[in-house]
């Protein structure tokens, strides 16, 4: 299952072009979430009628993120120094739409401030359908490991019954597997690893069916993925912002590449989108005429 990247209510509300675009949905997509973040009760409930106008199978409330611009209007992760105004704004969103409402959250603000049993019974008592739990507080950012036990002891409550997703540092199919037996999650979200290396997801489902792993991606399915995913980002977002946001995927699509960094440089730089598939012809050129081996 997809979620879309998080959007503001208040540009939801405000009929924010960035904003409304999100909401864009394919068939390809589905089923999917739309996942929102805010922190005023009237935007969530305005929003959240919005979103559902979008029609996904999902709205999805961001309580997790822990970047400083939004944690400072004490929305994403900030929610979490103030339980009550999160348990409040959920109920709001929960009674305003009639799609499933998930959520997706942190262990707690800092290690003094760990409440995440009881934030997952009081969002299952107003409503919310399932869970996802990063296994970080909000000061460790992204920093150290995620602490899996803690989204463990979330899921043994005897009074959970809605579905509990672990989430954090899952980046190889044995991962998935070994923290899915030992933690007993329903199921896993995955963000990180899945940037520039979509094929996260089937060497995982893979995996768990046969116990075998696949072999990583050729070369030419590398090729295929990035100038696929550079043609409709430019195609949804323009030239310069699709250029601009394709720059953080290069770094994992060619991992593993002797040398790529002469042709990395040059695709984070340049900003023409026919000199960038030039480019991405040339890598191709250069590396097929090579045995390499991906670690």
């Amino acid at each position: 299952m997809m979620y879309t990247e998080f959007i503001s209510v208040e540009g939801l509300i405000r009929d924010a072009e960035k904003s409304i675009q999100k909401l864009d949905i394919y068939d390809e997509e589905r089923p999917i979430g739309i996942q929102i973040f805010g922190a005023e009760l009237d935007s969530m409930m305005q929003a959240a009628e919005i979103v559902e106008a979008a029609n996904p199978e999902v709205l999805d409330i961001n309580y997790g993120c822990p970047v400083k611009k939004v944690v400072c209007k004490l929305a994403g992760a900030g929610i979490l120094k103030d339980i009550p105004k999160m348990v409040a704004l959920t109920a709001a969103v929960v009674k305003s739409t009639s799609l499933p409402v998930t959520v997706k959250t942190r262990l707690g603000w800092d290690d003094d401030t760990i409440f995440i049993e009881e934030v997952v019974e009081r969002l299952q008592d107003v409503g919310i359908k399932a869970i996802s739990i990063h296994g970080r507080t909000r000061a460790q950012m992204y920093k150290g490991d995620a602490d899996w036990s803690r989204i463990a002891n979330a899921k043994a409550n005897p009074r959970i019954h809605i579905p509990v997703f672990g989430n954090g540092d899952i980046d190889t199919p044995q991962k998935a597997k070994e923290y899915k037996d030992r933690y007993g999650v329903d199921g896993i979200m995955i963000g990180r690893a899945s940037i520039g290396y979509p094929w996260i997801f089937r060497e995982i489902k893979h995996y768990l069916a046969t116990g075998n792993l696949l072999p990583p991606p050729t070369l030419t399915e590398r090729m295929e993925a990035v100038r696929m995913h550079l043609q409709r980002s430019i195609e949804w977002k323009g030239d310069k912002i699709g250029v601009y946001e394709m720059r953080r995927h290069y770094t994992n699509y060619f991992k593993g590449l002797e040398n790529i960094k002469f042709y990395r440089s040059k695709l984070v730089q340049e900003e023409d989108p026919a000199t960038l598939f030039a480019i991405l012809d040339e890598v191709e050129e250069t590396y097929s005429r090579e045995f390499y081996t991906v670690e």
